[in-house]
């Protein structure tokens, strides 16, 4: 069964927890047209009302009424690291005291690389593993340069310089997801962003924020796996529409090109900051390739379905400097050699990433480990073999793509 079609896949995780936490600091209405409302920026929802936020549900709208100061609350993050990591910034300047609590998986997950510059500002966060108490604070600016590329790491040290008293600086030598500094100048914030020979330099003044409208394009990390299923399932052709195509988040797209995928971008259009488009991708002859450096933080997250794509490539292929996935909702390296292995991939695990060899893929028991990206990607490894495949944790793709199952259905048909 061949996979083809057209689809506009869920909205975007990243943008839309931004929109969230930017419309509760913000004075008057914010809109946010056609969020992602899965399990992680439900967390972030859930949060920002009991910090006082007044937010309306409409049918692909939310509208926000912001927050002049927080209220104290005890705050569950869910699995949500980005909740947790957004939140860290936004209350250390504010006045109270804030609980951060999360679930067995996300209390595991290190808070110290967002602790360490929140502190130099002089943050009083207790804890560098949920749960996280948080003791408003005067905050002075810094400027600091983030030792890897973190778009958390990077937004928590904006948010905590809006509230600063003075001017704060983040050096960027590594490009990561940027839309932070893209989407916190539409609400009003005194942000600049420089070029240099050593990076980005970000500067931002204290600001108060004002109301916006956002509209928030498809998800490039879930249309990833309809990219995947297109490149390596025989016959397959898909177009995702509307998908963000900020540079930052299309690492994934690219390698895939790099590999001999035949992509096509086409309907290329800016909406508020970010360039959106269509993406189409039809099966193709895949060759190995390398996967490390500068090219990490721009597909960290497609990795996993990425050693799936590798395993279908007429060559070996690497990813390397990718220690990042360690410290995921799961350890990615680990989990993803232990199910793609017992489904018959020949990949090896390094300290870093994983070594993977051209493989033919046989049915098996595999668990997805409460990890949607898993989850995701071992259900586009059903499709590549006829054998059966039975996925224990099926429905952990729920946290960022609910109607995963359905959209995979849908498309799942052979053109005569």
């Amino acid at each position: 069964m061949s996979l083809n079609g057209s689809i506009r896949v869920p909205s975007d995780k990243s943008i839309t927890h931004r929109a969230l936490v930017f419309g509760m600091m913000a004075s008057g209405t914010t809109r946010i047209r056609r969020p992602l409302l899965g399990a992680d920026c439900r967390s972030t929802l859930d949060a920002i009302r009991l910090l006082g936020a007044d937010v309306t549900e409409r049918e692909d709208e939310l509208i926000i009424k912001g927050v002049e100061s927080p209220r104290p609350a005890r705050l569950d993050c869910g699995n949500s690291g980005t909740t947790m990591r957004l939140l860290i910034g936004l209350l250390a300047g504010y006045d109270g005291t804030f609980e951060l609590v999360g679930d067995k998986s996300l209390s595991k997950r290190p808070m110290r690389r967002v602790n360490a510059p929140l502190r130099e500002m002089g943050a009083h966060v207790t804890g560098d593993m949920a749960p996280l108490v948080i003791d408003g604070a005067s905050l002075k600016p810094i400027d600091y340069t983030l030792p890897v590329a973190s778009a958390q790491v990077k937004s928590a040290v904006l948010l905590a310089g809006l509230r600063a008293e003075g001017t704060t600086i983040v050096r960027e030598p590594v490009l990561c997801r940027d839309h932070t500094e893209r989407m916190l100048p539409l609400f009003g914030a005194n942000l600049s962003v420089q070029k240099t020979e050593m990076g980005r330099v970000i500067r931002v003044e204290p600001s108060r924020l004002t109301g916006a409208t956002i509209d928030v394009p498809a998800d490039p990390s879930s249309a990833a796996f309809f990219w995947a299923g297109a490149a390596i399932i025989p016959n397959s052709s898909v177009t995702t529409t509307d998908v963000c195509l900020n540079e930052t988040r299309i690492g994934f797209l690219r390698t895939l090109e790099r590999m001999g995928a035949d992509v096509t971008i086409s309907n290329e259009r800016t909406v508020g900051e970010e360039m959106i488009g269509d993406v189409t991708v039809t099966t193709s002859t895949l060759v190995g390739t390398t996967v490390e450096k500068d090219m990490i933080p721009a597909q960290i997250d497609e990795l996993p379905l990425f050693a799936l794509v590798a395993s279908q490539a007429s060559s070996p292929s690497v990813v390397k400097d990718a220690a990042e996935l360690r410290v995921k909702e799961t350890d990615r390296i680990d989990v993803v050699v232990s199910e793609l292995s017992k489904l018959g991939v020949d990949i090896t695990a390094t300290e870093d990433g994983f070594i993977v060899k051209p493989s033919r893929l046989h049915g098996g028991s595999v668990s997805t480990y409460g990890d949607h990206r898993l989850s995701m990607m071992l259900q586009i490894a059903s499709l590549v073999t006829d054998e059966t495949i039975q996925i224990e944790g099926l429905e952990a793709s729920d946290v960022s793509y609910p109607r995963f199952r359905e959209d995979l259905q849908q498309i799942q048909r052979d053109i005569k």
